[in-house]
């Protein structure tokens, strides 16, 4: 059974069994992610790879929609194993799958109407905004797909489903891969090509999960029969959910602001933030995906009323995360100007891209352990704490440090805003936490 995993083995064991799948399948995503920048950035046109850097914030809107479903039902079916409520699970997943399903195609309409006012407000200059809105397009046609892929790689992983959960996203992102570059330079379709490589690599993921809860193995569930969002449902999952999408939103928001102000100074400088964040990406997503790994046994734990268990998993989460973050922060530091030019050969997008780059990497080695403390929170239901770190790292703290610095200091002010909202928004985790476990000592 999936629910082994939380109760007979030890800490070390649990958490690596449930924790590299999750962090492997990040690591696809972050191709994944990846692959569109690095595939248009070899045409070489700096105006393609600076409009999908500004079309990506909207693409994150649609994994926010998919976060409200997919942890916030992630979490409840966790904690509702737990309490072995096996029959209430079913009803969640369904709920979460057919409530992804509307969500994503009133997130089709709002791309499709308005298009001319996103392509305004993401900040496109006359050189990218043809080239967003074939991006954007592509992409909106396909929203339900992204998010029902998003959600159901959280959903199944909640059940203890590690593997199934890596299985579909790297399904997905290998055939993203293998398309990208046929679409983008072989068939010359720049963007688009990038933009319908994704979608087909996310219907591939859907089709999998669908052939997975449509089986024996599983105590989930997408059959209409079993759908319901009363007994606390739909509040369960949204108490949760909508603070974890808020993340998205708010790095979303941010972005569009941050590239709107980078905009001021040229095309080169959007594009080169672009690369930058996209290559650190490796060492924010893989501390994340150790946070996320070890949210369905914190849920589980906490359901099941063993604090001192859930503790020892968290610290010792902390500590892997605090090993991986300065490791890859070492890397990248010595090696900045190669990963850049793998995206790109333009001398001064890849100038920018260095400095930005290494100015992001100053929050690398201690990002790990916020991540750790608002997942867990996530996973013990503790919607309020998670809301605030939501807010704090990309809205309550950065995007006042973003506007103050670009006033003051200008561009260099803009690239060293996130590490210092990253540090920032650790210090209120830290202070959280020991809030939070004093209650539970």
């Amino acid at each position: 059974m999936n629910q082994d995993v939380f109760e007979k083995y030890s800490i070390k064991k649990a958490v690596a069994t449930l924790a590299l799948p999750t962090m492997l399948s990040m690591l696809v995503t972050i191709f994944y992610n990846m692959a569109d920048t690095l595939f248009v950035g070899w045409t070489n046109d700096p105006n393609q790879v600076a409009a999908v850097s500004l079309a990506t914030p909207v693409f994150l809107l649609l994994m926010a929609v998919g976060n409200i479903f997919g942890i916030g039902g992630s979490t409840l079916i966790s904690r509702l194993l737990g309490e072995k409520k096996e029959d209430k699970v079913k009803k969640v997943s369904s709920f979460c799958f057919y409530g992804c399903i509307v969500a994503g195609a009133v997130m089709t309409v709002v791309f499709l109407v308005g298009m001319p006012a996103i392509l305004s407000l993401i900040g496109c200059s006359e050189n990218t905004r043809g080239f967003a809105e074939s991006y954007l397009t592509c992409i909106g046609i396909g929203a339900i797909f992204v998010v029902l892929s998003n959600a159901f790689g959280n959903v199944v992983r909640g059940e203890g489903a590690a593997k199934t959960s890596m299985f579909g996203m790297m399904l997905g992102t290998v055939v993203n891969i293998v398309l990208d570059p046929i679409m983008i330079l072989v068939m010359d379709m720049g963007v688009a090509g990038a933009a319908i490589a994704t979608i087909i690599g996310n219907i591939c993921s859907v089709v999998y999960y669908v052939i997975y809860l449509c089986g024996k193995k599983t105590a989930l569930s997408i059959s209409i029969k079993n759908f319901s969002a009363k007994e606390g449902i739909l509040l369960a999952v949204f108490s949760i959910g909508l603070p974890a999408s808020i993340n998205n939103v708010l790095m979303s928001t941010s972005n569009i602001i941050l590239n709107n102000f980078l905009a001021g100074y040229g095309d080169n400088p959007v594009a080169a933030m672009g690369v930058a964040m996209k290559a650190n990406m490796l060492v924010v997503m893989l501390q994340m995906g150790l946070a996320m790994g070890i949210q369905p046994l914190i849920g589980y734990c906490f359901g099941a009323g063993n604090i001192d268990k859930m503790k020892k998993v968290l610290k010792f989460s902390v500590v892997c995360n605090v090993i991986l973050g300065s490791a890859l922060t070492l890397f990248y530091v010595f090696f900045s100007k190669q990963i850049v030019n793998i995206f790109i050969d333009d001398i001064e997008v890849v100038n920018y891209g260095i400095t930005m780059l290494r100015a992001l990497m100053l929050s690398g080695p201690f990002i790990g352990m916020m991540f750790v403390f608002n997942f867990s929170f996530q996973a013990m239901g503790k919607a309020i704490p998670s809301l605030i770190l939501s807010l704090s790292r990309q809205g309550l703290v950065f995007l006042p440090v973003l506007v103050i610095a670009n006033h003051l200091v200008g561009l260099n002010g803009l690239i060293y805003a996130q590490p210092l909202a990253d540090i920032a928004s650790l210090f209120m985790a830290v202070l959280m936490y020991l809030i939070i476990f004093r209650k539970h000592k």
